[in-house]
């Protein structure tokens, strides 16, 4: 029985061992799981401007990118600079809609619960090659295309040449930028001393939340 017993741990090692890839880096990948980091380290860092407002209550752009930046701050590894031409990659926003729906009333006709919807399409840019890293994959909704597809002249995209030593960012140009589509949902009761403002927040920490995610390295 101990016979058997020592073959069978030597087949699940030999099982582990085989199912063990080692990469570039000295990372390694094992049963699914990878010692890769979750963020792009060739990125340093993220320039972020003060989200656009296209809805009518004003203010809460401001609330919404500090709540970004204090994310990125403490969820990645990315630094935050205030000045674009020092940064590797820009992050813009733009809050499209901001919703407030009644859920519940009480016997008085008031709000007994109410929902508050924030929506932002986000664009993620690398500033060194011109390359949307937020473009969202096929399966994913994304926002109406930012610029028209511009006229290449011919041998735009080939080879470098002394007249265009950087053909890449020609192909990232001449790309429609989509942005990526974020919501956040939440809802407040009054009854229970919560108010729009603390819906307010709780929409910005998700959106904050979410905007980070949209920064990881895929799957």
């Amino acid at each position: 029985m101990s016979v058997l017993r020592s073959i069978g741990y030597c087949c699940v090692a030999v099982c582990t061992l085989a199912s063990v890839s080692c990469e570039s880096g000295g990372h390694f990948t094992i049963l699914g799981y990878t010692t890769r980091p979750n963020y792009d380290p060739c990125i340093k860092t993220v320039y972020v401007p003060i989200f656009e407002n296209q809805t009518f209550r004003r203010g809460i752009e401001f609330d919404l990118t500090r709540a970004v930046i204090t994310a990125i701050e403490q969820k990645t590894p990315f630094k935050v600079v205030s000045d674009p031409d020092k940064a590797d990659t820009e992050l813009k926003g733009t809050i499209v809609a901001f919703n407030k729906n009644i859920l519940n009333r009480n016997q008085l006709n008031e709000q007994r619960e109410t929902e508050t919807v924030l929506t932002c399409a986000i664009v993620w840019k690398d500033l060194r090659s011109g390359e949307i890293l937020s473009q969202p994959k096929a399966h994913q909704p994304a926002g109406p295309a930012f610029g028209a597809l511009p006229d290449l002249a011919p041998g735009a995209l080939g080879v470098p040449t002394q007249d265009n030593p950087n053909p890449g960012a020609a192909i990232a140009a001449a790309v429609p930028v989509r942005p990526a589509i974020v919501t956040s949902v939440t809802s407040y009761i009054p009854e229970i001393g919560q108010s729009l403002t603390t819906s307010q927040q709780s929409n910005y920490k998700k959106l904050a939340t979410q905007i980070v995610a949209l920064m990881e390295i895929p799957w």
